[in-house]
């Protein structure tokens, strides 16, 4: 298909805007309505087609104006194609790629996507790729989501992935904050800087982000569990910013008349969308013009300043202009400070006094004065020089006194005191040098070698757990890891990127069903592969569906045998043993369990 060809006797081709993995995305306008539209186009036999076909159907039940809605699929000479609404405007990673936006400008932004969002979820569709690039501001200010579920199709992920979503928002917040991506969808836009496994938040990537915005960043990205649903991170995102039609008013008004960013009042916050109105500047009553040869009375000595009657130029110091509405006399009045300027140039200061010179020696002094008197010597000790009211005690002279003789005993003492010192200080050299072997954790949170006094737990059964794919991943061989053979294991699925915020997932693991509801003392996992991190939750009596919401009991990293040992006592029928990262196997990210043996 070229520009210019026409698609199923209503849809001219104008612009190809985007060619990648067999599908093409044209710009094209539609000859019966008259409109330009957004047009996917996938081979009819592209594996796809099923998915792309679904995903049209599904969104086409989504209503929310803040959605460009699918307005057609169908095939048609070997070609499946999707009709969108057309959007203009621009999309979240242009604007950051310029600069961030202003914190309340995000805050706004966000929010209604994830009220789209939220729409959405009620109707039971997931976006499933929100990234910076399917959201647009478009050339009235309003807030747009592109390919709402076609996305997600077009690049093979599967449909339902609502978690996602509401992870992803938190991307969008913190890209829009600081032009950096943390989501897990894959995104153009630049990585968020990570450190210990983690990115890092807001604050520490850009000065000046609210506490409020980076705390809901963290609960989005992070550990936290205050985010359920997309509804909640608009509920919250509405608390921040006030009212949202002010926000989207100021955009609409920024874009049409390109206002420049004011100041929020109170804060720190500078909004860019200019929802707050500019203060305007202050209307000058033009004062009475006053002349030299104007009279004035004796009294009244004040004189107002001289300001041309259609001169309305702010001016600093002399000549200010009045801000209160006063008249010229009573301001002058109240500052007598501005006064008509004189016409007479001021005189010079006086010259600086030449500092006489400091002699080099003190003068003698004058007659009948007692000179300063050198220190009395020997031959004088006793002589005092003002008069007879007293005696210098003589300085007694210094005699060279013998060493003393070396008391009996002492070095045999001193001999003992080291000895004993050494004695005390070997225990302790001991244990610390215990503590750095075992890398400094007496608690054993994180170990990497097995526990000796505690009862291993039988008959646990393990099942693959992967709530943000396909719930497959190898369930089959789960069995392996629990065999007691650590020659066979359970292995991930390989990944082109590492799990993490900066992955495809945030992890995939095992659900361990240990019968009933036990203690757990803990868990010694066998991994192969290479350096591999894990996480240790507690499910309770129920098998769980998501890992948001359990309780995090432990955490450990390594390449061997890794214990993990919760801090506190733990009691739980279902654990989830979750991989956040894995080793890089083969070109691809793979992770292995070999064994997993739970101590009561």
């Amino acid at each position: 298909m070229r520009p210019g060809d026409i698609l199923a006797s209503r849809y001219r081709l104008t612009v190809l805007l985007h060619d990648r993995n067999g599908g093409r995305f044209w710009r094209a306008h539609d000859l019966v309505l008259a409109r330009d539209v957004a047009l996917h186009l996938i081979p009819e036999d592209d594996p796809r087609g099923p998915l792309l076909e679904e995903a049209a159907r599904r969104s086409a039940t989504v209503q929310d104006p803040r959605l460009l809605r699918v307005l057609d699929s169908a095939s048609v000479d070997g070609l499946h194609y999707v009709v969108n609404e057309w959007g203009e405007g621009a999309s979240l990673n242009n604007l950051v790629a310029e600069e961030p936006l202003s914190p309340t400008r995000a805050a706004w932004l966000v929010s209604e996507v994830a009220s789209m969002i939220a729409a959405g979820h009620e109707a039971g569709v997931a976006h499933g790729r929100l990234v910076p690039e399917n959201v647009l501001i478009d050339t009235t200010g309003a807030v747009k989501v592109i390919g709402f579920a076609v996305d997600a199709a077009l690049h093979g992920l599967p449909p339902g992935r609502a978690s996602a979503d509401v992870t992803d928002l938190g991307g969008l917040l913190y890209a829009a904050l600081t032009g950096r991506w943390s989501g897990v969808s894959e995104s153009g836009v630049p990585s968020a800087p990570i450190e210990h496994g983690r990115p890092l938040r807001p604050r520490q990537v850009r000065a000046g982000v609210p506490r409020v915005l980076d705390g809901i960043c963290e609960s989005l990205l992070g550990s936290g569990t205050r985010f359920g649903s997309a509804d909640e991170v608009a509920e919250a995102l509405t608390d921040y910013i006030g009212d949202p039609a002010t926000v989207a008013a100021a955009e609409a008004d920024r874009l049409r008349t390109g206002t420049t960013p004011v100041r929020r009042t109170g804060t720190d916050d500078t909004d860019a969308t200019g929802a707050l109105a500019a203060v305007p500047a202050p209307v000058v009553p033009a004062p009475d013009v006053v002349t030299a040869a104007d009279p004035v009375a004796p009294d009244d000595t004040v004189l107002t300043p001289v300001v041309a009657a259609d001169d309305d130029v702010e001016r600093t110091q002399i000549g200010a202009p009045l801000f209160d509405g006063s008249d010229p006399e009573s301001a002058a009045m109240a500052d007598p400070d501005w006064h008509t300027p004189s016409e007479d140039a001021p005189a010079p200061p006086p010259p600086f006094e030449k500092v006489p010179e400091r002699p080099l020696f003190a003068p003698d002094p004058p007659e009948g004065r007692l000179r300063r008197l050198p220190p009395p010597t020997s031959a004088d000790a006793g002589f005092w020089p003002f008069g007879n009211t007293g005696e210098l005690p003589a300085t007694p002279a210094y005699e060279e006194q013998e060493p003393a003789e070396p008391v009996p005993g002492r070095s045999w003492l001193r001999g003992a005191l080291v000895l004993l010192a050494i004695l005390v200080l070997l225990p302790v050299a001991y244990v610390v040098a215990g503590l750095i072997q075992g890398d400094g954790d007496p608690s054993g949170s994180g170990s990497s070698g097995p526990s000796a006094s505690s009862t291993p737990i039988a008959g646990v059964m393990a099942t693959a757990f992967d709530p943000l794919g396909d719930n497959e991943e190898h369930n089959s061989d789960a069995k392996l890891a629990v065999d007691g053979n650590a020659s066979s294991a359970w292995s991930t699925s390989g990944y082109d990127q590492n799990l993490g915020p900066g992955g495809l997932k945030a992890g995939v693991g095992l659900v361990l069903d240990l019968g009933s509801s036990q203690t757990v003392s803990s868990v010694d996992v066998t991994v192969q592969g290479g350096a591999t991190s894990l996480q240790l939750f507690a499910a309770g009596d129920s098998a769980p569906g998501s890992v948001d919401g359990l309780d995090s009991v432990a955490t450990g990293d390594g390449s061997s045998t890794i214990t993990l040992t919760p801090k506190k006592s733990v009691t739980s029928r279902f654990l989830v043993l979750w991989l956040t990262s894995l080793p890089q196997v083969s070109g691809q990210f793979r992770g292995a369990v070999a064994q997993v043996e739970v101590h009561g």
